[in-house]
């Protein structure tokens, strides 16, 4: 039986994903970390560059949404239909960064995108619609996905450990 919505089951989900993403990653080299061919070209450090910025990106949308502004697109120049425009995108700006420059901005964009969750009332994380960013959904449903987002570079890092034995 599924959980029911609320704060408290969304906040543990998220911090049940990272906490196993993170074991994952904590287990690579930093030699590793850089290999390309975890997810097409991108390596485990682009991986974690794309989460973090999807991250970074949610709070700027969700400021946005409250303070009334629309949020037509993920980026200037998209639509919600260009995602892969969107994730190439954030590739292309973090690919030439050093590992420990991607790492920093992993764990503050996530201790930022968590600041905001926590401080979310349930209210507004539960309510269908409040935002037009989210319609029909709530604000809920879009955390949710970034728990799934998690759980997805998790699950694409093992599969690329697996095949290269570094299990």
């Amino acid at each position: 039986m599924p959980q029911p919505k609320s704060k408290v089951h969304i906040l543990k989900w998220l911090q049940a994903e990272r906490r196993r993403l993170e074991q994952t990653v904590a287990s690579l080299s930093p030699d590793d970390m850089v290999q390309a061919g975890v997810v097409g070209e991108w390596s485990v450090k682009d991986v974690l560059a794309h989460l973090a910025d999807w991250e970074a990106h949610m709070l700027v949308w969700v400021e946005a949404a409250r303070s009334g502004d629309p949020v037509a697109s993920p980026d200037p120049g998209l639509t919600w239909d260009q995602l892969g425009v969107f994730n190439q995108r954030v590739y292309e700006a973090h690919r030439d960064q050093p590992l420990e420059e991607v790492l920093d901005y992993f764990h503050s964009a996530h201790r930022r995108f968590m600041d905001m969750v926590e401080a979310m009332p349930e209210d507004e994380m539960l309510t269908p619609s409040r935002y037009p960013l989210t319609k029909p959904g709530a604000i809920y449903d879009w955390l949710g996905a970034y728990a799934a987002h998690d759980l997805w570079g998790k699950t694409e890092i093992r599969k690329w450990m697996k095949a290269r034995s570094l299990e």
